[in-house]
């Protein structure tokens, strides 16, 4: 066992490294320049143009550039944001916060909900009941996610007037302890709810499709032919069969908070760093953009390492492979 989680260590530290070296190139070769962003379109001095790039080391070959950047991330140092003029880390952990408080809540939802809807279709297969939410997981997955999100804000906020439109806080209320996570909750409630329905139908058909799958192999054919009861049979065979596709697709949505959601984020002007990621690709901001996809592709790594590590746990034969 021991082995085989050094081998995905390893695995996951060269894949961040091919990873980290690939978007370097691709976001400093890309077409639009920073710095005259940054100096504006009122006829800027190339004198100070010359001197902001030998700041932000834009005037050095990429070669040498992409060597300064591993050197300065080993040492901890992700550069300072060309828009905000602030540490790289320092925005990303500001703003990591609410998205993981985002994603986290939604993703969590949308795998109970989805996986036990989808084998309470799959055990009723045939029947309206397993139509109805077969045809209920096929419109929440047609629907692009800031279009939802505008729907529910013009349900819930602007016809009931039940919950806020945008934000995390009511700022302007200046509440505290109890009361200002209560307003946290409420503020969350819409993006959430978003996020959850639109992640719905994946683990829905996940859970329905593999049910159905295990139900109909020989050995499921041979359990029921000696009078096994059909109870005993998917609590002990089917269900740790759903457990292990579902395991990967979970890790892989925890591994894409900041990407994933991104346009909820803007839509209810949600303070996370998908609509932080936006922002810099707007502008440009190479050491910005360089450090939220370094935490994206970490993230990516060491999710999928511990999935490995517990598919391994789940299912022995695996770390043998």
């Amino acid at each position: 066992m021991g082995k085989y989680v050094f081998k995905r260590i390893l695995t996951g530290i060269l894949a961040v490294f091919v990873v980290l070296v690939i978007n370097f190139f691709l976001i400093y070769s890309s077409p639009g320049d920073p710095i005259r962003i940054l100096a504006g379109k009122d006829n800027p001095s190339e004198e100070m143009i010359a001197e902001l790039q030998a700041k932000y080391g834009l005037d050095e070959p990429l070669p040498v550039q992409l060597f300064s950047y591993l050197k300065n991330i080993s040492k901890g140092d992700f550069g300072q944001s060309i828009l905000h003029n602030e540490s790289v880390l320092k925005l990303v952990y500001d703003t990591l916060g609410p998205t993981l408080l985002l994603v986290l809540t939604s993703t969590f939802l949308a795998l109970i909900i989805g996986t036990l809807l989808g084998i309470y279709a799959s055990r009723h297969h045939g029947t309206k009941r397993d139509s109805f939410f077969t045809g209920v997981a096929y419109v929440l997955n047609s629907m692009p996610p800031f279009w939802l999100g505008i729907m529910l804000i013009m349900i819930f906020a602007s016809w009931f007037k039940l919950l806020p439109t945008s934000g995390m806080v009511d700022v302007r209320a200046n509440l505290q302890g109890f009361a200002y996570y209560m307003d946290m909750l409420k503020h969350l409630i819409l993006p959430a709810l978003t996020l959850t329905l639109i992640q719905i139908p994946t683990y829905f058909k996940l859970a329905q499709t593999t049910v159905l799958q295990v139900k109909s192999e020989d050995f499921i054919t041979t359990f029921r032919a000696t009078g096994m009861s059909e109870s005993k049979i998917f609590n002990k065979y089917v269900l740790k069969n759903v457990l292990l596709p579902t395991i990967t697709v979970f890790g892989i949505s925890l591994a894409y908070v900041i990407t994933g959601s991104a346009l909820v984020e803007i839509v209810f002007s949600w303070p996370g760093a998908g609509r932080l990621m936006l922002d810099a690709i707007m502008q440009r901001d190479y050491p910005l953009l360089m450090g939220i996809y370094l935490i994206v592709a970490i993230s990516i790594a060491v999710m999928m390492v511990i999935t490995d590590i517990i598919y391994a746990l789940v299912d022995p034969r695996i770390r043998y492979k």
